[in-house]
């Protein structure tokens, strides 16, 4: 996957966190993964258009918690409503930042779908390579995933199974 896709994620994820949640994210060396996503909490978000693919924000349940309470300024279950909306707005503001720095694409975003649950699995676009950028805050760990591409060139070899 080229880095034009994948250094705007890592930005967006960066400002968004330190502008809505006052958090600092740290960010490991992204990497092909085989499976999308890593943890009980996702928030996805389909992209089309010049680009495809779909983008996942994974996170822990106990990454999830602080997190999205600091979100809503205050705690919340994750059986709430409150909760689902809160990861889908944090995964909607990402993907919406990192998209506008995809220079002369074209590329809208859906609306946000949360899954939580432990051993969950979300299908990627075939021939899609799946990219992971680990991220690390106070609290731990959690990743943004990507198995995006452009929709014009040549598609590239998906990770092996």
């Amino acid at each position: 996957m080229d880095a034009a896709y994948i250094n705007p994620f890592i930005d967006a994820t960066q400002r968004v966190f330190r502008s809505m949640l006052d958090l600092d994210v740290a960010t490991g060396t992204p990497a092909m993964c085989r499976s999308l996503p890593q943890f009980d909490v996702s928030g996805i978000i389909g992209m089309s258009g010049d680009v495809i693919g779909c983008v996942v924000l994974s996170l822990p349940l106990t990454v999830a918690r602080p997190v999205v309470g600091r979100l809503l300024g205050t705690e919340v279950s994750h059986t709430c409503e409150d909760f689902a909306d809160a990861v889908g707005e944090l995964v909607n503001m990402i993907s919406g930042a990192a998209k506008a720095q995809f220079d002369g694409k074209e590329v809208s975003i859906s609306c946000p779908s949360i899954i939580i649950g432990r051993g969950h699995h979300v299908a990627r676009p075939s021939n899609t390579v799946c990219v992971s950028i680990p991220c690390e805050v106070y609290c731990g760990s959690f990743s943004v995933d990507l198995a995006i591409r452009p929709i014009a060139g040549p598609a590239e070899k998906p990770a092996p199974a």
